[in-house]
């Protein structure tokens, strides 16, 4: 106990071991979802699902581990929402590129990630992009996160004549999608701790009973992760995917972080005259950890919102971020849970979170529309387009150009002539697949 109050200075933080060790429970019952989630995503990918799932669960506690050792905050990380899907459904399914190239991607931008935060760039980026582009890419990664649930749930189909429609509702998967819906956002409201973890548990259990699903065991030794292990393309990533693939996962990837990190410090009260002391230190935490992810075989690592539950909680150093890692790799051992977890439970997790995202909308500025609308064009196509990366691109070019044709060109920071002009050329040479 002596060591680990010297070690991560509890008493300085205003804690004890007793409440970091709830607030890691509390942390992880709020994002233990993605244990599920993740190898349902990269599985439509072709990734095998035994595998994903162990490098999900180890991926997770590596995160965990550097963000707490090193960084000493109550913050975990785990294979982000919005960049899953854009790992499978954009780049595997949509471009046609590999699995393991889109690994090497996910290696390379992570590089990208580091390097920006050892020689201190990202607050010069960061501050480069507006605020509405921000949070257009928020906004739209929830759009697409909701087409992308609603299809698994079986809610929304695909139709010639009207390109999407709804669904057979008299069938099991999307009557079990719905009230696995209404569970967690009931359950979520009422403060209920893990109420997305109990939404897929239950709309699991009720499958074996109407969906045709069948259990085979809770506990087993965790699957082999020999076929993802050290399987990416790096190489192939940076001869086909740079421009789009890359780009994309790393401005993603540095909001996201950025973002969460400050939020979360904001909420446990560590902001020193609104900056984080060693927001360097965690944001190279969460760079490590995406590359660490891409070599064991998952999609980009990043910090997770929900850590803000466990803040709630009273964490207020890295010893919580410590217990979440621990309880990660506790969950290797529940993979035949794991497998049976069917599309249609894990659809109502998905469609939360794109509600969630949603709530971005109040931050943009309506009645300036050189703002506004560069914002709802990137919001509006990433679903439409079914790709995260043209939604991203269309918001910097019509930024760029909105703000030049309005004689406002002196608003628009290098960082986005660089991007728009980056994402312009690739339409006009390379084309837009």
């Amino acid at each position: 106990m002596l060591l680990l109050e010297k070690f991560f200075k509890l008493k300085e933080n205003g804690t004890d071991v007793r409440t970091e060790l709830v607030a890691g429970l509390t942390t992880f019952l709020t994002m233990a979802y993605i244990i599920f989630v993740n190898p349902s995503i990269l599985g439509d990918a072709g990734m095998p699902k035994g595998a994903v799932f162990v490098a999900t669960c180890v991926a997770a506690a590596l995160g965990c581990l550097i963000m707490g050792l090193y960084a000493n905050y109550p913050i975990a990380l785990a294979p982000g929402m919005g960049l899953n899907a854009y790992f499978a459904y954009v780049v595997v399914k949509g471009m046609g590129m590999p699995w393991e190239m889109a690994l090497g991607a996910v290696f390379i931008s992570g590089c990208l990630f580091l390097f920006v935060s050892v020689f201190k760039l990202r607050e010069i980026i960061v501050n480069g992009i507006p605020h509405s582009i921000r949070t257009a890419i928020t906004v739209g990664i929830g759009l697409f996160l909701g087409l992308i649930s609603l299809k698994s749930a079986g809610i929304v189909v695909a139709n010639p004549a009207t390109l999407v429609s709804v669904g057979d509702l008299h069938k099991a998967p999307p009557l079990l999608a719905i009230i696995g819906f209404f569970i967690i956002v009931a359950l979520d409201r009422l403060a209920v701790k893990g109420a997305i973890l109990i939404g897929i548990l239950a709309v699991t259990v009720l499958s074996f009973f109407v969906g045709g699903n069948h259990f085979d065991g809770l506990v087993a030794a965790p699957p082999s992760l020999a076929p993802t292990l050290f399987k990416l393309d790096i190489m192939g990533a940076l001869s086909v995917g740079l421009l789009n693939v890359v780009l994309v996962f790393f401005l993603v990837e540095l909001f996201d972080a950025t973002g969460t990190l400050m939020g979360v410090a904001n909420r446990a009260g560590l902001l020193v005259n609104g900056k984080m002391e060693r927001l360097n230190k965690a944001l190279m935490a969460d760079s490590c950890a995406i590359a660490a992810g891409s070599l064991l075989g998952t999609s980009s690592t990043t910090a997770y919102i929900e850590s803000a539950a466990g803040v709630q909680a009273g964490g207020r150093t890295g010893l919580t971020a410590v217990a979440v890692a621990v309880l990660f790799l506790a969950c290797l051992f529940i993979s035949p849970l794991a497998g049976v977890v069917p599309s249609y439970a894990t659809a109502p997790a998905l469609l939360y979170v794109a509600c969630l995202m949603l709530r971005e909308l109040v931050d943009i500025d309506w009645s300036d529309t050189t703002e506004s609308v560069p914002a709802a064009i990137a919001a509006l196509t990433m679903p439409f387009t079914y790709s995260i990366a043209l939604g991203v691109a269309f918001g910097f070019i019509s930024y760029a150009v909105l703000k030049l044709l309005t004689g406002r060109v002196r608003e628009v920071r290098p960082v986005i002539w660089a991007i728009a002009c980056v994402f312009t050329f690739k339409f006009v040479y390379l084309g837009a697949g």
